[in-house]
C-alpha cells in the first residue's frame, strides 16, 4: 500500500525541555535542553496518534554552541560567531557527531542518538534529519570523523577567492569583520583571511541578517566568473558523499536537505543515486524556493519531495491575511501540475512563523480549511511542526530571536503547550484547555484521513471551481471545493475561509465523475470530520450538492455507492458478460 507521509518536526533541544521558569538569553544551566532519551515510546506513541509516519529531529547533528564541552574533547566554539546561546542548527561543527547539548550523558552521545532511531522504527515511526549541505559554522572541527577523513578546510590553500581543490571561498588580505561585535584581547573572534558566509555573502562585512556564523562550502562553482569546476569530482562532495552514507547506515531513513537550489543541481544527480544504490528506500526532501527549479530538482537532481513554500504556502497564507481570493489556489496545482506527489506541503516550520501568532492568522481555531487544503490537495507528503497541534503562539521574545512569532532554533528554550501536553512524559490532553484539546483532535481526524483513505492517500484530484465561478451558493473567494477519488469511491471537499457559516450547493460536472471513475446515481454520503451518520444523497452532474460548512471550517464528504446501485452495477456486469460468452 502506497503511504501518504506525514512528517511531525521537532527539535529535541525544545521539544523535552520542561522548564517552565526560562529566560531571555538564558545559558543551558538556567534554561535547560530537551534530551534525546526523553522522547520515549510513550511520546513516540503520542505523536504517532496524531496520523505521523515519519518524524524529523532537527538540530541533532552538532553545530556551534555556546556551552563549554572541552572536558569531552569537543573543541569550544567562539561566542561571537554563534547565534543565541543555544547556537544554529544549521551552523554545523561537526558533521559525524551529536549535539552534547540534547544528550543525557555526554560521552555516550551517538548511542544515545541510535537508541532514538530504534525506538522511533519501534513505534512504527521513520527518521528524517537534516543534511546541511550549503555550508559549516565558522569553526569547523570533526572530533570523531572516521579514519581517512579530512575536515573541511584543512588542506586548502587561502591565498585566492576560489580554487577547485579548495572546500572553501576566501577574501584574499581581508580581515572578517561582520557588522557585529567580535569581542577583545584572547576572547575576540579573528579570521583571516575572511571566508565567504554561507548565503553566498562573498563579503567580509556580512550583517546581522547575513548568515555571519557560517561559512560557504565550495562545490566546484566559481562565483568571480561563473565556471564550473566539476571534474575531476571535488572535495566536497566525495565528503558529502560520506557524510549522508554514514548517517544512513545508522537506520535513518531520510534526509531533508537544507537549502538545496543553493548547491549545484550536479552535485545531486551524482549523489542522490549513489546513496540510493547502497540504501534504496532512504528519502530525500529538498528545501527549496523557486518553483522554475522544481521540475528540474524532481526529474534531473532526483529528490522525492521538494518543499512547495512559493507556491502553496504562500498562496494559503495570502487568503488567510491579505484577504486574497480562495479561488487562486486553482493556479497553485496548475502551476505545478504532474508534480503533486513530490510536493510537501505545509503551514509550519522552524522558518516560519506560527499559524496562531499574531503575525499570522492570530487564532490557532482558524487552522481548519488552510489544514485540510494543504494536506488532502494532492499525494505528496503534509508536514506539521511540533506544537502546532496545540496552537502554539510563538509569543515568546526568547533571546535571539526576538518576539518574531516563531518559536527559536537559537535558544534555550521551552514550549508552553508541549510542556502541557507531554505533562513530564505522560503525554495527556488533562492539562490542555478545552480549545486545545479540541485544536489537537482536528489534526488527529484530518492527517489520519490522509492515510485512511485511499482517494486522499492516492487516488484522482478534480478542481471544481470552474464550474462554479458564477454559482451564487458557493463564493470563490472565500470558499473552495474539489474532488479526490480512488476505486469507485469520492470525496467532495469543500473549505471555507469565511468568518461565517455557509450553505453552499456546489456543482459537479459530468466529466469529474468519468476522470474519478465515479459513477453518478443514488449515494451513501458521511462528512468524515463532523463524524455524520450516513445518509442516502442523490449525487449527479444535474444536482448540486448541497451542504453546510462553518466558518473558517471544511468538509470533508465520502461517496458511495449505495447498496441498491452497487447490485445494480454488479448485475449489469454479470449480464456483460453473459453477452460476451454468448457472442
Amino acid at each position: 500500500m502506497r503511504e501518504k507521509a506525514i512528517i511531525y518536526q521537532l527539535l529535541p533541544r525544545l521539544f523535552t525541555n520542561y522548564n517552565s521558569r526560562c529566560v531571555p538569553w538564558g545559558s543551558i544551566e538556567q534554561n535547560g535542553s530537551g534530551k534525546m532519551n526523553d522522547i520515549t515510546p510513550r511520546v513516540l506513541e503520542g505523536i504517532k496518534e496524531l496520523g505521523v509516519t515519519h518524524v524529523w529531529y532537527t538540530g541533532v547533528i552538532e553545530h556551534a554552541h555556546d556551552t563549554d564541552y572541552t572536558a569531552y574533547g569537543i573543541e569550544r566554539d567562539n561566542p561571537h560567531v554563534v547565534k543565541g546561546r543555544a547556537g544554529s542548527p544549521y551552523a554545523i561543527s561537526d558533521y559525524y557527531d551529536i549535539d552534547p547539548d540534547i544528550a543525557t550523558d555526554v560521552p555516550r552521545r551517538m548511542e544515545e542518538f541510535e537508541a532514538l532511531v530504534d525506538r522511533t522504527h519501534a513505534a512504527g515511526l521513520k527518521v528524517i534529519m537534516d543534511f546541511v549541505p550549503n555550508h559549516v559554522a565558522r569553526r569547523y572541527h570533526s572530533d570523531v570523523k572516521p579514519a581517512g577523513i579530512v575536515d573541511f578546510g584543512a588542506s586548502d590553500y587561502q591565498g585566492m577567492f576560489f580554487s577547485p581543490a579548495n572546500d572553501f571561498y576566501y577574501l584574499p588580505r581581508q580581515q572578517f569583520a561582520p557588522l557585529i561585535p567580535l569581542g577583545e584581547g584572547s576572547d575576540a573572534y579573528v579570521e583571516f583571511p575572511a571566508k565567504a558566509s554561507g548565503n553566498d555573502c562573498f563579503t567580509a562585512f556580512p550583517s546581522v541578517n547575513d548568515w555571519y556564523e557560517t561559512v560557504k562550502l565550495n562545490y566546484g562553482v566559481d562565483y568571480g566568473d561563473g565556471s564550473r569546476h566539476f571534474s575531476p569530482i571535488p572535495q566536497v562532495w566525495l565528503k558529502m558523499l560520506h557524510i549522508l552514507r554514514y548517517w544512513a547506515s545508522k537506520g535513518v531513513d531520510g534526509f531533508r536537505c537544507d537549502m538545496a537550489f543553493m548547491v549545484p543541481v550536479e552535485f545531486w544527480e551524482w549523489a542522490i543515486p549513489a546513496v540510493k544504490d547502497t540504501y534504496p528506500d532512504v528519502i530525500f526532501i529538498a528545501e527549496i524556493y523557486d518553483v522554475n527549479l522544481y521540475r528540474e530538482f524532481i526529474g534531473r537532481a532526483g529528490f522525492d519531495y521538494l518543499y512547495d513554500k512559493v507556491n502553496l504556502y504562500d498562496t494559503l497564507r495570502a487568503i488567510e491575511c491579505s484577504n486574497v481570493s480562495a479561488a487562486q489556489l486553482t493556479s497553485c496545482w496548475q502551476r505545478v501540475d504532474g508534480l503533486g506527489p513530490h510536493l510537501l506541503n505545509f503551514l509550519e516550520n522552524h522558518d516560519e512563523q506560527r499559524f496562531a501568532s499574531e503575525q499570522y492568522a492570530g487564532d490557532a481555531m482558524k487552522v481548519t480549511p488552510s489544514l485540510v487544503v494543504s494536506a488532502m490537495l494532492g499525494t505528496g507528503p503534509m508536514m506539521i511542526y511540533a506544537g502546532q497541534e496545540l496552537g502554539e503562539k510563538g509569543a515568546d521574545a526568547e533571546g535571539f530571536s526576538g518576539r518574531d512569532g516563531r518559536t527559536t532554533i537559537f535558544d534555550f528554550w521551552s514550549i508552553p503547550t508541549l510542556r502541557r501536553w507531554l505533562d513530564e512524559g505522560r503525554c495527556s490532553t488533562e492539562k490542555l484547555e478545552p480549545w486545545e484539546r479540541e485544536l489537537r483532535g482536528i489534526y488527529q481526524r484530518v492527517l489520519t484521513l490522509c492515510n485512511t483513505e485511499k482517494a486522499i492517500r492516492e487516488g484522482g484530484f478534480f478542481d471544481l471551481m470552474y464550474v462554479n465561478y458564477n454559482n451564487q451558493m458557493l463564493d470563490p473567494h472565500r470558499q473552495f471545493a474539489f474532488m479526490r477519488g480512488a476505486d469507485g469511491e469520492g470525496l467532495l471537499i469543500v473549505a471555507n475561509f469565511a468568518d461565517y457559516d455557509r450553505e453552499v450547493a456546489v456543482n459537479l460536472p459530468r466529466h469529474a465523475f468519468e476522470v474519478l471513475g465515479l459513477r453518478e446515481g443514488v449515494m451513501d454520503a458521511r462528512e468524515l470530520l463532523a463524524g455524520s451518520a450516513t445518509e442516502t444523497r442523490t449525487v449527479d452532474a444535474e444536482t448540486p450538492f448541497a451542504t453546510r460548512v462553518p466558518a473558517h471550517g471544511a468538509v470533508v464528504w465520502k461517496l458511495t455507492a449505495h447498496k441498491d446501485e452497487k447490485k445494480e452495477c454488479k448485475t449489469s456486469r454479470k449480464s456483460k458478460k453473459q453477452q460476451i460468452k454468448t457472442n
